[in-house]
């Protein structure tokens, strides 16, 4: 088995748990492929360590891909794997975790698991971003949300907005978030937006201090496309946040957002399922009284 391993590159303290993570693949005998940039980081670390190869951007071909870090780490691998679609597994460092679900003390078990089938693998859809200011996007692919936010010191941002070109509402407010199902217990949910299933075929928009109590989340088939353009009397620029990359953009823009014609595959335990999830990691139905 070819495994890459792509990770997060703030991890000075977290040595042994990275230490422990090349070994147990060393002793799995896969061959090992490791993003260059996080290398040469694990390098200057542990000088030592075990990889057959340093691999840039394109050239992953892996049969399965390891991402070492928190969540934020996990959906950078995915903007690194791309169309290819190779499956990917987190082993968490970070702190919640939510999609980073392998503990390091867990890595050799899960491992061993990969070789003998003991995984299941879920298909995470992604939502593709276009825009007509002229801009090029470091990621057009969220796997999580795309945020048009408002900037810092601006009033607030009205957000045209439809859906398979039927006007559906202007949003006036900080901002607004679209989220895929995977997303939905991310940014979305902190803004009081629903959590959606992750086999759910939907999107969900989500206002950021909407200016009106009747602008709510709202749920849509992920087979629509979703128009924003923007205006504002007193700012010339917005941001656009793709799975938390920040870009500044005109005003007058139309952000365009349709599903994505490629997945994230996500490995998983095979004792993992959704419920479990939510009461683990977010606490769901947690009683402290």
């Amino acid at each position: 088995m070819k495994i890459a391993v792509y990770g997060n590159q703030c991890q000075d303290h977290k040595v042994e748990e990275i230490r422990a993570l090349f070994e147990a693949l060393r002793a799995s005998g896969a061959f090992i492929e490791v993003e260059r940039g996080f290398l040469e980081y694990v390098k200057g670390l542990i000088p030592d360590v075990a990889a057959d190869k340093a691999v840039g951007d394109g050239e992953v071909s892996a049969d399965v891909v390891v991402s070492i870090g928190g969540d934020g780490t996990f959906l950078r691998a995915a903007a690194w794997v791309g169309s290819r679609e190779t499956p990917i597994f987190g082993v968490n460092t970070g702190h919640l975790g939510y999609l980073s679900d392998v503990s390091v003390a867990d890595v050799s078990t899960f491992v061993a698991g990969l070789a003998d089938g003991n995984f299941r693998i879920e298909r995470r859809s992604l939502l593709q971003v276009d825009t007509n200011a002229g801009v090029a996007l470091a990621n057009r692919y969220a796997l999580n949300e795309v945020a048009i936010l408002k900037n810092a010191s601006a009033s607030m941002l009205a957000m045209d907005t439809s859906v398979d070109t039927t006007m559906l509402n202007t949003y006036l407010g900080d901002g607004l978030i679209i989220a895929t199902p995977t997303g939905s217990t991310a940014y979305n949910l902190s803004v009081g937006g629903p959590i959606l299933h992750p086999a759910c075929s939907s999107f969900v928009l989500s206002p950021i201090a909407a200016h009106s109590l009747t602008m709510r989340p709202l749920v849509v088939p992920d087979t629509v496309e979703i128009a924003v353009t923007t205006r504002s009397e007193r700012s010339h620029t917005f941001r656009i946040s793709v799975d938390g990359e920040s870009l500044s953009l005109p005003i007058g823009s139309t952000i365009r957002l349709r599903k994505a014609d490629f997945c994230v595959n996500v490995v998983l335990r095979a004792g993992h399922n959704f419920a479990g999830a939510l009461r683990n990691k977010l606490m769901w139905g947690a009683d402290v009284r």
